[in-house]
């Protein structure tokens, strides 16, 4: 049997004659950019985040960008992050002079230690960047305190988490920004790059969408520079289709990550660890990422042999890599970080998964002898 780590024409097949209807509605308009379809994704995904506003732009990459630029990051700031994430979260702070700040990881969630943060805020720190990895929030109420207390921002980097909770708290609605993802692989995806921001400041509202159209209100009077990011209609209209459908993803994905835990929890000859989900959190199963202390890679390749498709998020943390040498960090400096690069596997979980391929999944994994 062949078991792809993420099956994406099984959900189009589900939902072809809706996408297509959609996106020959936009066709036939010849409106291609920030037209009706961005205008009424921009309100649905406001509230759905509980947001007063809800931004578009071209990618996960430019709202993490656009994010920054708006609280006036620039040379000489600093942004405290976490190592173990995508590169464009720290790729975003850097672009704009600034220095991605590093605090490790909590090895049970995997996101920022909040126990760890308080020591890393100096005075050039100006703001704090969380990542809600894997579809899982960050504890937020500590590092909400802590900006407070300092006066720093938070931006949530919440490409991976549309639709997870803190405490009855959408993602993207805590911070002062939030920063979200529609790449095709993401829960809710486009049919290309995508991305959108919210936030509850009505200030920072208005200064992110002249950013994202080269900081000007209207073609030609510019206020600032800014930078040419617009979500175009055609991407609009596909995700305006997918959206309705998200919670019961969602939801779809948490029932498989529960029948993964019951499964695979002290039933495999070999050390291995679900992922664990804060009670007081909605996890929406963005990957699920199982812990293998020992032989991981033989594991991985095992799996292959069978046809079932796995990845490593991420297997070379941000510290080692090597554009980002000049921060001084060394091997070991972040153990947590660097252990779960070691030791995680993310497996298939999808809507479309049936029974049946994760059956097989389990047995297969089940099989392998360390």
């Amino acid at each position: 049997m062949n078991v792809p780590l993420l099956d994406l024409q099984a959900q189009y097949a589900s939902l072809r004659d809706e996408v297509r209807e959609a996106v020959e509605r936009v066709l036939d308009s010849q409106r291609f950019v920030l037209g009706e379809e961005v205008r009424k994704l921009e309100a649905s995904i406001a509230a759905y985040t509980q947001t007063k506003h809800a931004i578009a732009c071209a990618s996960g990459s430019d709202a993490l960008l656009l994010a920054l630029m708006a609280l006036d990051i620039g040379d000489g700031d600093e942004v405290i992050t976490t190592p173990f994430t995508f590169f464009a979260t720290a790729a975003a702070i850097t672009r704009l002079g600034a220095r991605p700040v590093f605090v490790d990881i909590d090895p049970s969630y995997y996101n920022l230690d909040t126990s760890q943060v308080a020591d890393a805020i100096t005075d050039k720190t100006k703001a704090l960047l969380p990542v809600h990895l894997y579809g899982q929030c960050a504890e937020m109420d500590l590092l909400l305190e802590l900006g407070k207390q300092h006066g720093i921002p938070i931006v949530e980097d919440a490409a991976q988490a549309i639709g997870a909770t803190d405490r009855g708290d959408q993602a993207g609605s805590m911070g002062a920004i939030g920063a979200f993802s529609f790449y095709p692989t993401k829960n809710l995806g486009a049919a290309g790059d995508g991305g959108i921001l919210t936030t509850n400041n009505d200030d920072l509202a208005a200064r992110l969408k002249r950013l994202r159209t080269h900081g000007g209100a209207n073609e030609y009077e510019h206020s600032e520079v800014g930078i040419n990011s617009r979500l175009d209609e055609l991407q609009a209209a596909v995700l305006n289709v997918k959206l309705p459908h998200l919670d019961n993803w969602s939801n779809e994905r948490a029932r498989k990550a529960a029948v993964y835990d019951q499964e695979l929890l002290d039933s495999t000859s070999f050390e291995l660890w679900p992922p664990a989900s804060r009670e007081e959190a909605r996890h929406i199963y963005h990957q699920y990422v199982i812990r293998v202390p020992t032989h991981r890679d033989a594991l991985m390749e095992h799996l292959k042999q069978h046809g079932v498709g796995t990845k490593v998020y991420y297997p070379i943390p941000l510290h080692r890599q090597e554009c980002f040498a000049y921060l001084g960090y060394k091997e070991g400096e972040f153990p947590e970080s660097e252990r779960a690069a070691r030791e995680t596997i993310a497996l298939p979980i999808y809507p479309e998964l049936t029974e049946t391929q994760q059956a097989y999944v389990i047995e297969t994994i089940k099989s392998f002898k360390a």
